[in-house]
């Protein structure tokens, strides 16, 4: 019954899309004036019955309703509570079905919330929002339904693939997926200020909050996949530029630009065809990553389908809100004005060149995704890895993050470089001090990381340049939230050019009362054992890991094998220094009796992860400032429009 009041709710919310779009539409014209009071309640009924059909899919999951097929799938009555719990989104069919939950309740949100804009503009929103959610009803409704009923219930489920079943990877997918809708709202924004054309301050500061959301949101996502992967997967890496990977990052890359540029346009009335673009752009790549993962096209742990007929439906999604977006952005960019300009050496002008460098970036991700994928549909095989990737990234990211140091020291409008000389010059002397350091202690490094460290050690002192000359009590959030935010990035550089310089890596095949050297550690296996788990079994390592000389630390590497589904997966040990991880893996027994064991040492690898958790950090202290700053404008607002009524009277 649960399933059915399920799927009842969620064609009921698809008919309100319909009723909302076309009600925006005509809500527009000058005939349709009286339908204007229509849309808003109709987005929030729509949010509130999507919302009904994703709790009921959750209750078909927690309860192992093996009659619905999703669940005999990808659940099994034996698995744990949180992984019964992230199985409603481990999937296919599930994960849309959270997608189309948090885009309906995001656009009631708005419908419930927004004052900002003109009545048409945020009708107009509400009716781009309904028109971008009725293809992802379609997709679900007709191609995917997530509550389809087997003939007679199975007898027991086959689980959720091993590798999902990590608690980390249960709170991944959605923080992406809120970030991928904050995008479909800002795409959404893009669309409603072109139709009556109200691109201004007005639509910048409607949007920003929900693009800076959206930004945190895919940076903890970005970074907790980055974890996962590295823990989990027993290759000791945190990037590797798989597709899917790609996949979220460009989505991350077009926000950025899109959050920045959003607030001069908010801030400065400046950027405005600019910002509209990246709108559009921002979410297209989240609608290209989407395409990647649901295709089929891609055979990877985070690609759910393999039906062609699934991708194409989505290819012919892409194109049609992407290739309308841009259709209706020539269309109108010649009633864009320009807005306010700004000279060469400005806050402003520095942006800008981020921006373009951010794109650059973007392109250069895009191309090296797709083009295998095009060149294998001709019948050649080949691979885009690191050797292309780092060094033409880098050729955009290292003049992004130099200026990126600079930028918050500049003043809008106008500038003089003479103003800023004497704090750009310290931090170009700590960086030059870096690079001509390592490079004397560690020749053998190469050229990019040795770049990396330098720029990283400049840029976290720039970064806490704009208080100077602050009261730090009285600063606003905002800037404390870029202060951190840059210093994050700083901070998740260093750790990426230290692990990528420093990292040692021992192979060896180990009787227990061997002992290796990996680094500063001298490694010992003591025994291996087996152990059981809540759904699985394994074979766990004992090894004893001793710092220069000191005391042991015991770590546990295990190779876990589930039987519901069957697989396989490696479970890594860790020991955090303040200067480092040890990484141990273990493999399989040799025909000798030996057992392989990996070990890496990583200097400054965690910085990589905590980098990331300040730049998200920064991004909500900037959020927490900017929708304090537009309650007390509006409350404001409210007490002169009161006043001068009860003047009138």
């Amino acid at each position: 019954m649960i399933a059915e009041i399920g799927l009842a709710v969620l064609w009921m919310a698809a008919a309100l899309a319909v009723l909302q779009l076309v009600a925006g539409v005509l809500a527009l014209k000058p005939r349709g004036a009286n339908l204007i009071d229509v849309v808003r309640p109709v987005a929030v009924m729509q949010g509130v019955l999507v919302l009904i059909a994703f709790a009921c899919l959750v209750s078909l999951f927690l309860t192992t309703d093996l009659s619905v097929k999703l669940v005999a799938e990808n659940s099994h009555s034996a698995k744990p509570f949180i992984f019964k719990l992230a199985g409603t989104w481990g999937n296919h069919e599930g994960s849309m079905l959270l997608w189309v939950t948090i885009m309906a309740v995001a656009g009631g949100i708005v419908a419930l919330i927004e004052k900002r804009l003109r009545e048409d503009t945020l009708i107009a929103t509400l009716a781009g929002q309904a028109f971008v959610s009725l293809g992802f009803y379609a997709f679900l409704l007709l191609s995917s339904n997530p509550f389809e009923r087997l003939p007679e219930p199975a007898p027991e489920g086959a689980g959720l693939n091993p590798l999902l079943q990590d608690v980390g990877l249960a709170f991944h997918p959605p923080t992406l997926y809120v970030g991928y809708v904050g995008l479909s709202i800002a795409f959404s924004f893009a669309i409603g200020a072109l139709v009556t054309r109200d691109v201004g301050p007005a639509f910048a500061r409607a949007m920003r909050p929900w693009v800076l959301g959206a930004w945190i949101f895919l940076t903890l996502g970005i970074t907790a996949g980055s974890y996962w992967a590295y823990y989990t997967l027993g290759w000791g890496g945190w990037w590797f530029w798989d597709p899917v990977e790609n996949a979220s990052l460009m989505p991350w890359l077009a926000a950025t630009a899109l959050l920045h540029s959003a607030s001069v346009l908010a801030s400065r009335n400046a950027l405005r065809a600019w910002t509209v673009m990246l709108g559009v752009i921002a979410f297209s790549m989240s609608m290209v990553g989407t395409f990647l993962v649901r295709s089929g096209i891609l055979t990877s742990v985070h690609a759910f389908a393999v039906d062609p007929e699934r991708g194409s439906f989505i290819l012919a999604l892409l194109a049609i809100y992407i290739g309308g977006a841009l259709t209706l952005f020539g269309v109108r960019a010649s009633t864009v004005t320009e807005g306010s300009r700004f000279s060469f050496v400005s806050r402003e002008a520095a942006l800008v060149f981020n921006n373009v460098m951010l794109c650059g970036i973007l392109g250069i991700v895009l191309v090296g995704t797709l083009y295998p994928l095009l060149t294998e549909a001709m019948g050649v095989k080949v691979s885009v890895g690191p050797p292309y990737f780092n060094p033409v990234s880098a050729i955009f990211a290292i003049p992004m993050l130099l200026v990126l140091a600079v930028g918050p020291l500049l003043r809008w409008r106008q500038d003089r470089l003479n103003r800023i000389t004497m704090p750009v010059a310290i931090a170009a002397v700590l960086a030059a001090a870096v690079l001509l350091g390592v490079e004397v202690l560690a020749p053998q490094i190469k050229v990019l990381p040795l770049l990396g460290l330098a720029v990283a050690v400049g840029v976290a002192y720039a970064s806490f340049l704009p208080l100077r000359g602050r009261n730090l009590h009285r600063t606003p959030l905002p800037i404390w939230g870029m202060v951190i935010a840059h210093f994050g990035i700083a901070v998740a550089l260093f750790g990426m050019a230290s692990e990528s310089a420093f990292s040692t890596e021992r192979l060896a095949a180990m009787n227990p009362g061997d002992s290796q050297q990996v680094g500063p550690y001298t490694l010992t296996l003591k025994n291996i054992a087996p152990v059981a788990g809540p759904n699985w079994t394994a074979l766990e390592a004992t090894v004893a890991a001793s710092y220069a000389g000191g005391e042991p630390a015991i770590l546990h590497p295990q190779a876990r094998t589930f039987s519901n589904p069957p697989g396989n997966r490696t479970e890594s040990a860790l020991k955090t220094r303040w200067n480092g991880q040890l990484y141990a893996v273990l493999g399989e027994e040799g025909e000798d009796g030996r057992w392989q064991m990996r070990f890496w040492w990583k200097p400054f690898v965690p910085l990589i992860w905590l980098g990331g958790l300040l730049v998200a950090l920064g991004g909500l202290l900037a959020l927490l400032g900017r929708v304090a700053s537009d309650i007390r404008r509006l409350v404001a607002t409210d007490k002169i429009a009161y006043r001068r009524q009860r003047q009138g009277r």
